[in-house]
């Protein structure tokens, strides 16, 4: 039973979840913390950092982590599998239909709707991490996180997998 239902909580982001892993993260957080009650926020925040931190697909990578966590190889083999379908599925039956619409204006307009849906379910994300964090470690560190994040990506171009390993280094020292 476990396995179906690790299997159910990374299929249906994989289906709705348009625009990749970043657009699919809050769909999968709320499977993994609302639903199933698998993990906490603050957990699921950890391994979203982790996940971050690795080359390759954020999903698969959470998919994988999150159903060994549950439900050991077969629930992380169940996971990857149900991460990857919807797109394996796209790509083997839609591809030469997707390719002979791609320059429809109804697909271009499509898009246009898509695209800010996909900016609020990420805020909304970041949101309810900075809310955990607040109420974990209060507000200064989480502020001072926030804008020497920011700065490191923005300013100074650093490579985010270099922050969030810096953020963990920071976290471990000073919060722990």
């Amino acid at each position: 039973m476990i396995y179906k239902q690790i299997f159910i909580a990374f299929f249906i982001p994989g289906i709705i979840g348009y625009g990749g892993g970043p657009a699919s993260i809050p769909l999968i957080e709320h499977e993994v913390v609302s639903r199933y009650g698998w993990m906490t926020t603050s957990e699921f925040s950890e391994v979203l950092a982790l996940g971050n931190s690795l080359p390759g697909p954020i999903a698969t990578k959470m998919a994988g982590y999150i159903g060994y966590e549950v439900g050991g190889v077969l629930g992380a083999v169940a996971g990857v599998l149900a991460t990857i379908a919807p797109s394996l599925f796209i790509m083997i039956v839609l591809l030469r239909l997707i390719f002979k619409y791609k320059d429809s204006p109804k697909v271009k307009r499509l898009s246009m709707f898509v695209l800010p849906a996909v900016a609020v379910l990420m805020a909304s994300l970041t949101f309810d991490f900075f809310r955990t964090s607040y109420s974990s470690n209060g507000l200064w560190p989480t502020f001072v996180i926030a804008i020497v994040s920011l700065l490191l990506i923005q300013r100074w171009k650093v490579h985010p997998a270099f922050v969030i390993v810096g953020g963990l280094a920071a976290g471990a020292i000073f919060l722990s």
